[in-house]
């Protein structure tokens, strides 16, 4: 398992130094931030500093419209296309792949025309065609689309981790894969550890925050478990942070790199165990 943060969180006045703080602060790689990415300028500086880097590019996140499942075909289409740009900015800098979610909560959405159809299910279905025409390009890439369910209050879509994990079952391929964001499951998943194990063939990317939506180790969230429940499932990938921090960037993320270092080392299924 190896540890990245997300770009914007990591202090320096270019992506560089950026890249040379993380490497400090003990991170394997970094998440790329997809709006800086379609800037040439701004993939250009990537590419560069990343083939000077120990630190590799893990995953891309944000920049695609997260509108897969629209009910407007152009802005579906549009959020398809950016999807596409990114797989294909992914494959060059060596990237797991890109993050999308189905759709934010909003009145924007498809409508609920229960009995025929719940919204729910009409959105999955949507979201399963639409997967269905990207998936070959990741396929040919050797990247994958990385599908994020969130909890109720910012997406009711794919709420919990088996929502994501059905679609990936159904689609077959490891050109899409299931991207965990412990904070999430914190809300939804009755057990973090065996929502992992119950979805393991699936997963390919990992988001770290604790309950406070703080740096791991600021919150409650029992890291040595989900840690156990990850290495049980031979997950060897990126777990990148994607939360605020407590204090300075330079304090915190060495600090909570460490303590997941630890909890790495440490593995407990549960908190009384000896």
């Amino acid at each position: 398992m190896k540890l990245s943060c997300q770009e914007g969180l990591v202090p320096g006045s270019s992506f560089a130094e950026k890249l040379k703080n993380l490497e400090q602060y003990g991170f394997d790689g970094v998440e790329l931030q997809g709006g800086q990415l379609s800037n040439p300028e701004g993939f250009q500086e990537r590419k560069a500093a990343l083939a000077d880097s120990p630190v590799k590019a893990s995953s891309i996140c944000g920049g695609n419209g997260a509108e897969i499942v629209h009910p407007d075909k152009t802005r579906r289409q549009k959020c398809a296309d950016a999807l596409k740009q990114q797989l294909e900015y992914a494959a060059e800098l060596g990237a797991v792949g890109t993050i999308t979610v189905p759709i934010f909560n909003s009145n924007d959405r498809v409508p609920d025309l229960s009995p025929w159809k719940t919204r729910a299910e009409i959105e999955q279905e949507l979201l399963l065609s639409m997967l269905r025409q990207l998936v070959p390009h990741a396929e040919q890439l050797g990247v994958a689309i990385l599908l994020e369910p969130l909890n109720r209050y910012e997406s009711n879509s794919l709420p919990q981790q088996k929502d994501g994990a059905k679609i990936v079952r159904e689609l077959d391929s490891k050109g899409v894969r299931l991207m965990s964001d412990v904070f999430h499951m914190n809300i939804e998943e009755p057990n973090l550890a065996q929502s992992i194990r119950d979805c393991g063939d699936t997963i390919g990317h990992v988001h770290l925050a604790d309950s406070t939506r703080k740096e791991p180790g600021s919150g409650s969230i029992y890291y040595r478990a989900v840690f156990a429940a990850l290495k049980e499932i031979g997950f060897d990938g990126y777990m990148a942070f994607e939360c605020g921090l407590t204090g300075p960037a330079e304090e915190v993320l060495p600090r909570s790199v460490a303590y997941l270092r630890e909890c790495m080392t440490n593995l407990k299924s549960t908190p009384d165990e000896a």
